[in-house]
């Protein structure tokens, strides 16, 4: 990653074509190692080809991949107790009320980081 990065550094900066060692002056101002032999495959693979289409390429890619979380839904209170249990349902609601209902301390906390 440290050498796309580089690479895309240098596109910013200006090379059409970013050369092995322009890769390698960026990594090393960087206090990173150079690897020649990745640094070379990347070259390679991106030898002829526009960078915009590569990375819209990606972009592409990338849209299919799940990446975790699922986002919102409501919150989950685990398995109903059974029937022969006895009830008990009391006490999960006084702990849900008690969940929604902040403390006197939480709101004399609230202020303002940036105002």
């Amino acid at each position: 990653m440290r050498h796309v990065a580089a690479y895309l550094l240098a596109k910013l900066g200006g090379k059409e074509n970013p050369t092995e060692a322009d890769i390698t002056t960026i990594l090393e101002a960087a206090g990173v190692e150079a690897d020649t032999e990745k640094i070379s495959k990347l070259l390679s693979e991106l030898e002829g080809k526009d960078l915009n289409e590569v990375l819209a390429a990606g972009r592409a890619k990338l849209s299919a991949v799940p990446s975790g979380g699922g986002g919102g839904g409501a919150r989950s209170g685990g398995a109903a107790p059974s029937a022969s249990s006895g009830g008990g349902g009391g006490k999960v609601e006084e702990q849900l009320e008690k969940e929604k209902e902040p403390s006197e301390e939480e709101e004399a906390m609230t202020f303002d980081l940036f105002g």
